[in-house]
């Protein structure tokens, strides 16, 4: 009572296209005045068949009244059929909001305060993930947490095995006390090479969980294992790049390269949880930090805002959120989501015809974005300033064949993602226009 309930739930349900039911309301509405029903003894028999209604119906964002959880069937319900998130807010701020109400259990103070403190271990009995702004539910929506890396990152989820990028563990410890396999740094881990010795290294049954550790190249091809090692095993992601935790770990896309174009083969398969913890970025070299903030101002031109200025932190926090809030709405990049693609169908072709060599993957987006920009008759300074890419050497013949057997392209068309007036879109370019633009970002 009084934590913002409502107002979160119309705002989270706006940002991922779903409808929102807001239980009291919808008892008022049938039954009329919530305090009258109170005082008919009515309520809460009210409360409860309403709620499970709400909670059997097509996904959906529903804000449930503070005393929901008292009732044993909506916990009950809450545990098998939704992702439930605890909408923080002290109890001195609460009061501050609903006192001189006409809310029933909001007129006396001592028995407010008495109710708060009752009610508390129920909501941790129900809580999935916990809130105090609509980012927060989106990423608890999402299976995301950002915040510092919990020691019980499986517990009670079986047998557990790490893959890990090897730099990383010199400089981290693990996460999890288990077996550990290494992968290569950076693109030399997305082959089907290592994902082969994977497969046959892993001792795993399916109640096993695969936790990957390291930046999203790690993650990319641990998720692609776990999806495809018998038949699909349950994974958590721990990114420990910006790259990784503004983009790469989020959203279930998991993929190994060929040398004939980058992500070529891979599937969807949503990681279990994802934990970010910024301050594994504190070892970060500057120009890991920089190919980060590629998919970082890539975010904020998404979102009409600009997430590159603000603290790492909160950089991390909000760039997660939006693109969490994104693939929940488009788990399986058939539609929205491909907006996330802004700038990448030039940068994999730029990277695969380096061999994903010196073209590392964030100055190829940085690049991917100008030759975007260009194409969308948009200004491109805000890339230009702060990620300052420079034309890369690389054959262009080979980048245009990469860019045309790229997976968006469909029916011998090209559609890239563009960046209009009202925000990004997705439209068919004639093929002279790219080539123009792609040669644009090739040194000569």
């Amino acid at each position: 009572m009084g934590a913002g309930k409502s107002t979160l739930g119309r705002e989270v349900a706006a940002r991922l296209h779903r409808p929102f039911l807001d239980v009291d309301a919808e008892i008022e509405s049938r039954e009329g005045p919530i305090p009258e029903l109170f005082e008919r003894g009515a309520f809460r028999e009210l409360e409860e068949r309403a709620a499970l209604e709400a909670l059997a119906m097509p996904p959906g964002v529903i804000a449930l009244g503070g005393g929901a959880v008292e009732t044993k069937a909506i916990r009950e319900a809450l545990r098998e059929r939704a992702t439930t998130v605890l909408v923080e807010v002290d109890v001195e701020t609460a009061w501050q909001r609903v006192s001189g109400s006409d809310r029933p259990l909001a007129q006396d103070e001592a028995r407010f305060r008495e109710l708060y403190a009752r009610r508390q271990p129920l909501y941790e009995e129900v809580a999935d993930g916990r809130a105090h702004d609509a980012d927060d539910v989106v990423l608890a929506a999402g299976g995301v947490t950002v915040s510092a890396m919990p020691r019980d990152l499986v517990q009670g989820r079986g047998p557990a095995e790490l893959i890990a990028d090897e730099r990383v563990l010199e400089l981290h410890p693990p996460p999890v006390e288990t077996r550990v396999l290494t992968v290569p740094p950076g693109e030399g881990a997305k082959t089907v090479a290592t994902a082969e010795r994977l497969w046959r290294e892993l001792r795993l049954d399916r109640s096993g969980t695969l936790v990957a550790f390291g930046g999203g190249c790690t993650t990319d091809v641990a998720g692609f294992v776990a999806a495809t090692y018998l038949r699909g095993i349950d994974w958590i992601a721990v990114p420990t790049t910006l790259v990784g935790q503004v983009d790469a770990a989020i959203g279930g896309k998991t993929a190994i390269d060929l040398p004939e174009g980058k992500n070529l083969v891979g599937a969807f398969h949503w990681p279990i949880r994802t934990v970010i913890d910024p301050d594994l970025l504190s070892t970060l070299p500057a120009e890991q930090r920089r190919e980060g903030m590629a998919e970082v101002v890539k975010t904020g031109l998404l979102a009409g805002e600009a997430l590159w200025e603000l603290p790492e932190p909160e950089l991390v926090r909000r760039s997660a959120a939006f693109k969490t809030a994104i693939c929940l709405r488009d788990p399986h990049d058939r539609g929205v989501r491909q907006i996330l693609n802004l700038g990448h169908t030039f940068a994999h072709a730029l990277e695969a015809a380096d061999e994903y060599g010196a073209v590392t993957h964030g100055r190829a987006v940085a690049l991917g974005l100008l030759a975007a920009l260009s194409l969308s008759g948009r200004d491109a300074s805000i890339v230009e300033e702060v990620l300052a890419p420079e034309p890369v050497r690389v054959d262009r013949e080979r980048a245009w064949d990469a860019l045309r057997r790229d997976k968006k392209s469909t029916g011998g068309e090209l559609t890239l993602v563009l960046l209009g007036d009202d925000g990004p879109l997705t439209a068919a370019v004639p093929e002279a226009d790219v080539r123009r633009a792609l040669d644009s970002v090739v040194a000569d």
